[in-house]
């Protein structure tokens, strides 16, 4: 059985094939040029193929060292991250919050000065979790996500608020030519639609029903693989997408979004802020919590 090959050999290839540069990644590393060369060779020698190759004064990845990088990368990232957690975990003066993408910039972020001003001696470290790579709620000191309050059993889930899905578009899009004024008026426009695994259902179907129009077929579809391009798709003119109360409703006081039609339909879903038992009590997550619950119900 082949040994497995030593972290400063690892973290010493990433850093050179990041920089191209065996003297960039010593100097990051603080290390000598000549370790970094000892410790990608050695790597080398265990894989039994050349991961860089000069050309000329420049230096170049092999095709199995642009495979293999691909294939450790995130090993490294996952490392760095569970030391930082682990690190910071009982320390008062840092919160390290899970969010998702799209709540995050629509919601959290714009508000996020509000709770900094009032507690300046804690330190926000916010992530958005990525589907089939995210860690586990339990890696945060707070959660905001998305769905079933029974999707997190065991946790602390509050519900921000209620939700409710409707259309929005562009007021170009509103105000052009074809027009968007009666409900039979979509079947000249694009829907945009979301393919996350984020999103498992598509919100479209069980609105045109509400709207007495199953089946309606649109001219064109636009699919997304997250929210927050469809909304910016939606913003820039390129169709109608489903929005949530939570998450469009800054576009929508900016003008930046319009709901064409009065109709909405009430969502089993939201967002909700979760927190593992082992995290309640803190004071940070206390805090933050109950700053939450207060600044992004209805932000």
């Amino acid at each position: 059985m082949r040994k497995l090959p030593s972290l400063s050999s690892l973290l010493a290839f990433e850093a050179a094939a990041r920089h191209l540069s065996f003297t960039r990644a010593a100097t990051e590393l603080n290390v000598t040029q000549g370790a970094i060369s000892q410790r990608i060779k050695t790597l080398e020698d265990l894989l039994g193929q050349l991961l860089f190759v000069r050309d000329g004064n420049a230096l170049r990845m092999t095709d199995t060292g642009i495979e293999y990088l691909a294939a450790i990368r995130h090993v490294i990232r996952d490392i760095r991250s569970a030391t930082d957690r682990t690190v910071n975990r009982q320390r008062g003066d840092v919160l390290t919050i899970g969010c998702l993408g799209t709540f995050a910039l629509k919601c959290l972020l714009p508000c996020l000065g509000d709770f900094r001003r009032l507690y300046p001696e804690i330190e926000v470290r916010l992530r958005t979790p990525v589907p089939f790579e995210s860690s586990p709620i339990h890696d945060y000191d707070v959660s905001i996500q998305h769905g079933f309050v029974a999707r997190w059993p065991h946790m602390s889930a509050v519900k921000l608020e209620d939700e409710e899905c409707f259309p929005v578009c562009s007021p170009l899009l509103l105000n052009g030519e074809r027009g968007l004024s009666e409900l039979s008026d979509l079947t000249r426009h694009t829907v945009i639609r979301t393919s996350s695994p984020l999103v498992p259902q598509d919100e479209w179907p069980l609105w045109l029903e509400q709207a007495g129009l199953p089946g309606l077929a649109f001219e064109a579809e636009l699919s997304c693989d997250f929210l927050y391009p469809c909304y910016q798709a939606a913003i820039d003119g390129l169709g109608i997408a489903m929005g949530r109360t939570a998450v469009v409703r800054r576009d929508i006081a900016a003008g930046r979004l319009v709901e064409p039609f009065s109709i909405r339909m009430s969502s089993p879903l939201g967002y909700h802020l979760i927190v593992a038992p082992d995290r309640a009590e803190l004071p940070k997550v206390k805090l933050f919590r109950s700053w939450a619950l207060a600044a992004l119900r209805g932000a």
